[in-house]
């Protein structure tokens, strides 16, 4: 996005090709922005912020982060467009999306319920000054999109720290953007982007799959290259680090003002701890593996203050508790959260992974190591997000 933002001919190589990104991608071309291939290497031709309407919807597919983004970055862009999804976008809120954009002078409309479908139609922004009532870095991002191409300067004030790819790499362009502790400021005025190029980091989220899965089995070390080490990013593996397990990271060099390096993770016996507040939006994508993890480790894991995976790809609270029961966990539902009590030996048994990703990315992992055959009831679900992950798996264990 903020490559079709820039002006001249953007080189990302290691884009991910889960099913996510092409569905940005597919939405970023019917507004008018060339977009090829070249090997590994995607090549984009930015238009200077200029769009033009989409003659069919747009559509997010099952990804929030596109379907959220894009209605900050097309807001204000003298476009009209609809943005639309499938089943499960289609329940997931928009409204604390819409809110800050309307503040902001955005004209959009959503479904009677707050959902998908929403329209933007033609407008200007000014500035806003605006609290996130739920601290949520897709509408940080949004926002700080909108306030590319508005008028006046926009102020964001976050509740708790969340990830901070958007301003980072919104430094590391020269826009004239300030964070002060939970506040982000970006100066009033049309900001120009600069065509550039990156060599995207490894995802962190995607690999605390893999590495878990390295911490519960016996002798096996796994080692991560090239994988990106935001702080916003790296709570799951603090907390891992907490629970017991051997993990050492290191930073190499920088990608457009994000740390890149190197994370080796070894075999763990694991304690269980409590988990709340401040940490829970820094690996609120890795707490269903994390529920894995507890599962093995000594003691009962807490996990508090989660409230916001029921409003994910499917109630992940929900999905992790009644699969882990399926599998002979003892675990308790909570209304943000769950408890479980383990070790425990896990039964294989059929998972409904609701069609949502992380679910049946977690409990491919507890298949490896239960006693039984595990199924999935949807595995290719996670080609969303990690295109030969069950693969790459079976190389670990």
């Amino acid at each position: 996005m903020l490559a079709a933002l820039g002006k001249g001919v953007s080189r990302l190589t290691n884009l991910s090709r889960g099913a996510d990104v092409v569905s940005t991608r597919l939405c970023l071309e019917q507004c008018g922005i060339p977009i090829r291939d070249d090997g590994d290497t995607v090549i984009l031709e930015g238009q200077g912020g200029v769009f033009k309407s989409p003659s069919k919807d747009l559509n997010a597919g099952n990804s929030g982060t596109t379907a959220r983004l894009l209605a900050g970055l097309l807001a204000g862009r003298g476009i009209q467009a609809r943005l639309i999804g499938d089943t499960s976008l289609s329940r997931r809120p928009m409204g604390r999306i819409v809110e800050p954009l309307q503040q902001m002078g955005a004209m959009i409309h959503l479904s009677p319920r707050g959902t998908l479908p929403l329209t933007l139609y033609p407008a200007s922004l000014t500035s806003l000054d605006y609290t996130l009532p739920v601290a949520s870095a897709q509408v940080k991002s949004a926002l700080l999109l909108a306030a590319l191409g508005g008028e006046g300067a926009v102020s964001i004030t976050e509740p708790i720290p969340t990830r901070t790819h958007t301003e980072l790499m919104l430094q590391a362009l020269g826009a004239g953007i300030q964070v002060s502790g939970n506040r982000i400021t970006l100066e009033a005025g049309v900001q120009d982007i600069p065509a550039f190029e990156m060599a995207i980091p490894g995802d962190p989220s995607s690999a605390a799959f893999l590495a878990a899965l390295a911490t519960l089995l016996p002798q096996t070390e796994l080692t991560f290259q090239d994988l990106l080490l935001n702080p916003t990013r790296m709570g799951f593996f603090r907390v891992l680090q907490r629970m017991g397990a051997q993990i050492t990271w290191t930073s190499k060099h920088q990608e457009l003002g994000e740390e890149v390096g190197e994370l080796t993770i070894r075999s763990s016996d694991l304690k269980a701890i409590h988990i709340s507040g401040s940490e829970i939006p820094t690996m609120i994508d890795e707490l269903p593996i994390l529920a894995i993890l507890a599962t093995q480790a000594e003691g009962a894991t807490i996990v508090r203050d989660a409230g916001e995976l029921r409003v994910k790809e499917s109630d992940r609270i929900k999905a992790i508790c009644e699969n882990l029961k399926r599998m002979g966990v003892r675990v308790q539902e909570l209304t943000d959260g769950f408890r479980i009590w383990g070790p425990c030996t896990l039964r294989g048994a059929t998972v409904r992974t609701q069609h949502d990703h992380r679910i049946a990315m977690a409990f491919a992992v507890a298949g490896r190591i239960a006693v039984g055959r595990t199924l999935l009831d949807d595995p290719d679900c996670v080609e969303v997000s990690f295109p030969g992950y069950h693969d790459l798996l079976g190389q670990v264990a």
